[in-house]
């Protein structure tokens, strides 16, 4: 399959496109076929290796794993032994990284709300799940609350503001 790698830290010249391996799934994982992917600034640390943190997980010299991308939405391909939430054929939308190749695996997929694209939901996985924690989980926001947020033209805050009216 083709996928999008850096097998070092730089600017964005230094992602090439190659022919790798398709992934393997695992009993808990699926294998999606990957039709939209979105970029966001997880991504854009991980390429540039900064802030210098993200190195001691990512590799400190250069990447441990040349694979790029994390969100994405696609057609579920394959499911492994354990998965039951989702079968062959499902639209689904998640966060796994290597998306921005032509396949994806792994278990953070879910199925793709009917009348959102596979655009759409590719750009939720990684601020949406954020904005999500962060109103409900961490701010505990019930109904008929007031709720701030600062800084809400980025992904998160785009998120937390449409999370906070629903």
């Amino acid at each position: 399959m083709k996928a999008i790698v850096a097998h070092r830290y730089g600017p964005p010249e230094t992602l090439v496109l190659e022919e790798i391996d398709t992934p393997a799934v695992e009993a808990e994982q699926v294998l999606v076929r990957v039709r939209a992917a979105s970029v966001n600034p997880y991504d854009w640390h991980m390429l540039r290796g900064r802030p210098l943190l993200v190195r001691l997980s990512a590799g400190l010299r250069k990447p441990k794993s040349g694979a790029m991308g994390v969100d994405a939405a696609g057609v579920v391909e394959a499911v492994g032994a354990d998965v039951t939430h989702v079968a062959a054929g499902d639209e689904v939308f998640g966060a796994r990284n290597g998306s921005f190749a032509e396949y994806a695996s792994g278990k953070n997929f879910v199925p793709e709300p009917a009348r959102v694209t596979f655009e759409q939901a590719g750009a939720v996985g990684i601020a949406g799940c954020t904005a999500l924690q962060a109103v409900r989980d961490r701010g505990r926001l019930q109904a008929g609350q007031k709720v701030l947020v600062n800084g809400a033209a980025g992904g998160v805050g785009t998120f937390a503001v449409q999370i906070a009216k629903a």
